[in-house]
């Protein structure tokens, strides 16, 4: 089945972006290869772990993109939770938001799939669920209870 869109992937040392064009379009499309180059980092920017081998950069530069290192095996909700133990969590995100930084690592997923995955962590409290003014639901990452000096009764009555 012929298609009228043709995808080139360009690839520079850890660095890798890819380019879509209508076929009509495909040498224009090969003429914006040297330009893509040049915006690639030298290094890719990825931090490598020992833990992680497999790294995945977030693309696009469409604002804010949480930062995190993703191994190759990490489910939804891994992702979705790693994405919230960050800076990036600690904003108000909505559905829509949490889609958008999932797609920028080239991570597609239906948006019901990603409602259920926020819905199922923060039923177990590793994110807050809340209303907003608008009565769409966002999310942000929990936040650690503290919890205060218990100090013992005998301490009490003996400074009264």
């Amino acid at each position: 089945m012929p298609s009228d869109h043709v995808k080139i992937r360009v690839k520079a040392g850890n660095s890798e972006a890819e380019i879509e064009a209508e076929l009509s379009h495909i040498r224009e499309a090969i003429e914006l290869i040297p330009e893509v180059l040049k915006q690639l980092p030298a290094d890719g920017g990825a931090r490598v772990s020992k833990e992680a081998p497999q790294v995945y950069l977030p693309r696009g530069d469409s604002g804010e993109v949480p930062v995190v290192t993703l191994e190759k095996g990490d489910s939804l909700a891994e992702v979705v939770g790693k994405f919230f133990s960050g800076e990036w969590g600690t904003q108000r995100r909505k559905l829509s938001d949490v889609r958008e930084a999932l797609q920028s690592y080239g991570l597609n997923y239906p948006k019901q799939s990603v409602a259920v995955a926020l819905l199922r962590l923060a039923k177990a409290s590793r994110i807050r669920r809340f209303k907003a003014e608008d009565g769409e639901f966002v999310y942000t990452s929990s936040t650690p209870i503290i919890p205060q000096q218990i100090v013992p009764v005998a301490d009490i009555s003996a400074n009264v």
